[in-house]
């Protein structure tokens, strides 16, 4: 099977890349810009036919929440039109599209895990382009996999650990926020989990699902912090405040936690607890 994986040199793209080499009969061609902008079509026609590929596994995201504030046309250009040129491209070579899509599409307001068929109600610029993105899919792909992620952090590029890192041997105190809760995903368990599925992936199968993916746990930004600096032993006090306190462009939600029940079940996934991985990452890495 051949598979084109967009955003190749992003957090789950790079960790894609590590896992490739183990899987015989699955053949991975990684590719980010410039070589590859989701957003054209001849382009991404192109690659598409000289690799034949079978499945597609779209990375690429435009990820700059409050940036993208200022800049909706951007936003929705990688979120929205690009999915929508590899469902186009999925289609004409009757492949399966691999999307990653967000915890963002919801607003935040519940107080229980939110389930794939939940109502969406995106609280900004970011998190609407990536559900639009997905009804693109919907619409247009004639196999699919949605899979919805939250916190995603790993060994590569800029994400919240490294920077709790960087920050935590810098100064003596922190403040983070406490009452934004969620699940941090440790890229390289999300990117198994997309592997053992592409390996058991029926070509005869016709697919149109939405999964959540994230490790197993809640935690709020403050905890997650707290975790870092513990794991690392860095002495920095980290405290506690409100999300008044530290104002953001772009509205976070309070509660975004991903009930993974369908994927276990449909894929019997065994999924880590977030401080397992977080320690797991901190070991082998930064």
């Amino acid at each position: 099977m051949n598979i084109l994986v967009t955003g190749g040199n992003g957090q789950l793209g790079s960790e894609l890349k590590e896992l490739a080499a183990r899987h015989e009969g699955m053949t991975f061609f990684f590719y980010d810009l410039p070589l590859l902008d989701i957003t054209d079509r001849a382009m991404v026609h192109r690659v598409c036919g000289e690799h034949a590929v079978d499945a597609i596994v779209n990375c690429a995201a435009y990820t700059a929440v409050d940036r993208a504030e200022d800049e909706p046309e951007a936003a929705y250009r990688v979120n929205r039109d690009g999915p929508e040129v590899l469902a186009e491209a999925a289609k004409e070579r009757h492949a399966l599209l691999v999307h990653v899509s967000t915890d963002y599409v919801f607003n935040g307001e519940s107080c229980t895990p939110y389930h794939e068929g939940d109502a969406v109600s995106p609280l900004g610029v970011y998190g609407q382009s990536k559900w639009e993105g997905e009804e693109k899919i919907r619409a247009i792909a004639p196999s699919y996999m949605i899979v919805r992620t939250s916190w995603l952090y790993s060994s590569h590029g800029r994400n919240f650990v490294k920077t709790m890192l960087r920050l935590g041997s810098e100064r003596d105190e922190l403040k983070v926020v406490f009452d934004q809760a969620g699940t941090p995903t440790l890229a390289a368990d999300l990117a198994e989990a997309l592997v053992s599925m592409l390996s058991r992936y029926d070509r005869e199968h016709t697919y149109a699902e939405t999964y959540h993916y994230s490790n197993e746990g809640v935690c709020s930004w403050y905890d997650f912090a707290r975790a870092v600096m513990r794991a690392r032993q860095l002495p920095c006090r980290v405290l506690p405040v409100g999300s008044g306190e530290y104002p953001t462009k772009a509205k976070r939600p309070h509660y975004s936690v991903l009930d993974k029940g369908k994927i276990k079940e449909h894929w019997n996934l065994e999924i880590p607890h977030w401080q397992d991985s977080l320690e797991r990452m901190l070991k082998r890495c930064c």
